[in-house]
């Protein structure tokens, strides 16, 4: 461990994540992965907006050792989630900087270059170094959903099998992944969603204001019609008394 000087009993802090690089150097593969990156955190953002015991993140770097830091030789992962801690702007996951806090899940979206990574180093890491609970790999184009959970007796990953419908139960968040056909960003596709227990798909910031929109409508619409049954009795009931008086008790009061 160096130290501060050569006399000096007070070693170097290591760096934190303002000295280390902060991108992970990897740029996502299409608009695709983009986008179904970006669908993935901005829903468990929304869905947790009142918590601040939950970091979402994704695309970002990880740093668990001083010696990967200074090789910078491992790129963060597309979608993870780290329950357990504060939630707060950060440029990197720095693990000495966070108490030892690593992700519980971690969400990988494939493509033809980064499939073997995803299934080899990544997956040896996030097991064996890292101790993720919940690993998923996911192919935007193929639609192919893959759960791993980790078994820590081995510090490997074994599949999980998908429930009847195809999708995967989430037990670190009490939250499921399933594959919903959706607009998101003007594309109609199927996408990767988080559903609740029940199995709704939680919704995206667009999707909150269009059911909000639908639910203002539907109700202007109840009482438009709620209204205009008023004014068909009310008329029905003075052509009733234009031609045989007034309804007992509908008339002027007798002293």
């Amino acid at each position: 461990m160096p130290f501060q000087s050569e006399n000096s009993p007070i070693p170097i802090p290591p760096p934190g994540e303002d000295e280390l690089p902060y991108d992970d150097g990897e740029p996502m593969e299409s608009e695709r992965h983009r986008a179904q990156m970006d669908l993935l955190i901005e829903v468990l953002q929304l869905f947790w907006h009142d918590r601040d015991d939950v970091y979402v993140s994704g695309n970002m770097a990880i740093y668990f050792s001083e010696l990967q830091a200074k090789k910078n030789d491992f790129r963060g992962p597309d979608v993870f989630v780290v329950l357990d801690t504060t939630r707060r702007e950060r440029k990197s996951w720095v693990v000495w900087q966070e108490d030892g806090r690593t992700p519980d899940v971690v969400i990988e979206l494939l493509s033809d270059s980064t499939a073997a990574v995803d299934r080899g180093d990544k997956m040896r890491i996030y097991a064996k170094l890292l101790h993720v609970p919940e690993y998923y790999l996911f192919d935007p184009f193929s639609g192919a959903l893959e759960a791993y959970a980790l078994d820590r007796a081995s510090r490997s990953y074994v599949p999980v099998p998908p429930e009847a419908n195809g999708d995967v139960p989430s037990a670190s968040l009490g939250l499921r992944l399933g594959i919903r056909k959706g607009i998101y960003r003007g594309h109609e596709i199927d996408w990767l969603r988080w559903l609740d227990a029940q199995g709704r798909v939680l919704p995206t910031g667009e999707e909150q204001a269009r059911a909000a929109e639908e639910q203002a409508r539907a109700a202007e619409e109840q009482a438009r019609a709620a209204s205009d049954e008023a004014k068909r009795l009310a008329a029905r009931l003075a052509a009733y008394e234009e031609q045989f008086g007034p309804l007992p008790g509908n008339g002027p009061d007798e002293r």
